[in-house]
């Protein structure tokens, strides 16, 4: 059964508008575990534009789960990441001008480097993730690197607003799922779900955790943190435990080997 994973950012993404003390990241921790979430996300930019260096060192020593920092391959963050110690760092690419995150990263294309900093953030024994496009030659390339986890990007999936685009990005992430899991590598998957489409997702094959944060976030308004956490987790439960009828009728087999 999937698991979620709660990505904070936005908590400090509100903060910073302001620049000033409130809302408090490290508070959230602890309302979107007590809601079920298996740990926390947060990404650390170089610009540090919403979550700082301090939040992450104060979230490392308050998380009961697990903490996830995405993070560039830029070697100011990856010195960052070697004294904080999360337990899994996902490799993204980041430009300074994006809004958020604007699709996988190219392990592919950087081959050289992503193994050498996976090798440097596994030496220090913590587990290395790269966040791609549902595409099979960033999946090999992932291997290559030496990764243990791939985080499937859903962006297009999630922007899609025909039925049969929105279907054809699905077929995409669920081909891609078989590979991963056939690789060896554990499977996530994130980037723009909500409570109207991760139930497709969420019943994908093999899928460990699904990393969501500002659909969360902005419930969160409404209902407050840990009553946002639970409505998702509950909607992530249903679809594993249903994976058939929360797939959308025309995607066809869905194989499980």
């Amino acid at each position: 059964m999937a698991r979620l994973c709660v990505n904070i950012d936005h908590v400090a993404t509100l903060r910073q508008a302001r620049r000033g003390i409130e809302p408090e990241p490290i508070f959230a921790v602890g309302e979107v575990e007590l809601g079920g979430s298996s740990g926390v996300t947060v990404h650390l930019r170089e610009d540090q534009r919403h979550i700082q260096e301090r939040d992450v060192r104060l979230i490392r020593e308050v998380v009961q789960g697990h903490l996830n920092l995405e993070m560039a391959a830029a070697e100011s963050v990856v010195e960052k990441a070697l004294r904080i110690r999360p337990d899994i760092a996902t490799l993204v690419p980041e430009r300074r001008e994006e809004v958020t995150t604007e699709g996988g990263l190219d392990v592919r294309g950087n081959l050289e480097l992503l193994r050498k900093v996976t090798e440097r953030l596994r030496d220090a024994g913590i587990r290395v993730s790269m966040f791609i496009d549902p595409e099979g030659d960033q999946i090999d390339a992932s291997l290559a690197c030496g990764a243990d986890e791939v985080e499937l990007h859903t962006g297009q999936y999630a922007l899609a607003r025909k039925p049969e685009a929105r279907l054809a990005e699905l077929r995409k992430l669920y081909h891609a799922a078989r590979q991963v899991h056939a690789a060896g590598l554990v499977l996530n998957a994130g980037h723009g779900l909500n409570y109207s489409n991760v139930q497709a997702v969420a019943a994908i094959p093999h899928l460990q955790e699904l990393n969501i944060g500002h659909a969360i976030v902005s419930r969160a308004v409404f209902v407050g943190l840990r009553s946002a956490t639970a409505e998702m987790l509950r909607l992530i439960d249903i679809a594993s435990r249903s994976p058939e009828a929360a797939r959308p009728a025309g995607l066809g087999p869905v194989g499980h080997s």
